[in-house]
C-alpha cells in the first residue's frame, strides 16, 4: 500500500509541511526532511523550484528563485533523495510544475521517484484530462499518486471528477489567492462544509492560508488535515533549519 494511503487511515488530523528543495542552502533537502518526520511531521511536500510559479505566492518565489540560484535542479534533486528511505517512513510527495517534468521525462520522472520512494506528485498544472489521457498508466505503473486541486470555484461536476480520478487525497485550496497571499481561514468555512456534505471517496486536505495553530485547527475541522507551505519557509529564513521542532511543536 502507498504511503500516503497508510497514513490517511490514522485516526488523527495530518499535518503536511511544504519546503522548497535547495533552500535555504542547496543541500539541505535531506536534513529538513528529516528534522520534519522527527519533529512529528505526517507528511512531506517537496517543492520542485520553477522560474515561473504561477500559483506561489512571494515568499515560496522568493526560495524558489534561491534555490535556482543555488544551483538546485532535478536531477540533484533525485541525487538528494537516494538514501532517504534509510531512515525516512512518512510519506513524500513533490510538488511542481508540468514544465520541468516534461523536460526531464515524464517516464523517467516516476521512475526516479520509485526508485527513491516519492509517493506521490503535486502538478498544479497538469490538466485532468491530459492527465487521464496520457500520463495516468505511466504514474499507476510507478505507484505514484497524483493529488489533483480544487478551489472554492470549481464546479461540483468537476470536484466528482477529479474524485473519480483520484487516489490518495484531493488538495482543497482554501481560497483563489495565490499562497500565503491570505492569513485566516473564516472565508473558507462555508466551502469546507460544502465539500464535506458532497461525501466524496478522497479524503480532503488543505493547503493555503494556513499558518499557525488557529488557522490549522479551522482547516481540518471539515477535512483530514491541513497543509503549511509559506509560514515554514519564512520560519527557515528567519530562524534556520535549527528551529524545526520549533516551528512544528506551536502548530498542535
Amino acid at each position: 500500500m502507498n504511503r500516503i494511503d497508510q497514513k490517511l487511515l490514522e485516526d488523527k488530523k495530518l499535518l503536511s509541511i511544504y519546503f522548497t528543495a535547495g533552500f535555504p542552502e542547496l543541500n539541505d533537502t535531506g536534513v529538513i526532511i528529516q528534522k520534519l518526520e522527527d519533529a512529528g511531521v505526517d507528511m512531506i511536500e517537496i517543492g520542485l523550484p520553477f522560474s515561473d510559479p504561477l500559483a506561489d505566492g512571494p515568499t515560496i518565489q522568493a526560495s524558489s528563485t534561491q534555490a535556482l540560484k543555488n544551483g538546485m535542479t532535478t536531477a540533484l534533486l533525485f541525487e538528494q533523495l537516494i538514501d532517504i528511505r534509510k531512515t525516512v517512513k512518512i510519506p513524500v510527495l513533490i510538488m511542481g510544475y508540468f514544465n520541468p517534468i516534461l523536460q526531464y521525462g515524464v517516464q523517467k520522472f516516476c521512475e526516479q521517484c520509485k526508485a527513491v520512494g516519492i509517493d506521490g506528485l503535486i502538478i498544479p498544472d497538469l490538466p485532468l484530462k491530459e492527465y487521464e489521457l496520457h500520463y495516468k498508466p505511466t504514474f499507476e505503473k510507478y505507484g505514484v499518486h497524483h493529488i489533483f486541486l480544487i478551489t472554492p470555484q470549481t464546479s461540483e461536476d468537476r470536484i466528482k471528477a477529479i474524485d473519480n480520478a483520484s487516489n490518495g487525497f484531493i488538495y482543497m485550496v482554501s481560497s483563489a489567492s495565490t499562497t500565503g497571499a491570505k492569513t485566516g481561514l473564516d472565508h473558507a468555512e462555508s466551502y469546507f462544509k460544502r465539500i464535506s456534505k458532497m461525501s466524496l471517496n478522497n479524503p480532503q486536505v488543505v493547503g493555503f492560508g494556513i499558518s499557525d495553530s488557529n488557522t490549522f485547527k479551522q482547516a481540518t475541522a471539515f477535512s483530514k488535515g491541513a497543509i503549511i507551505g509559506s509560514a515554514f519557509i519564512k520560519n527557515l529564513k528567519e530562524n534556520g533549519i535549527d528551529k524545526i521542532e520549533d516551528f512544528v511543536s506551536n502548530i498542535r
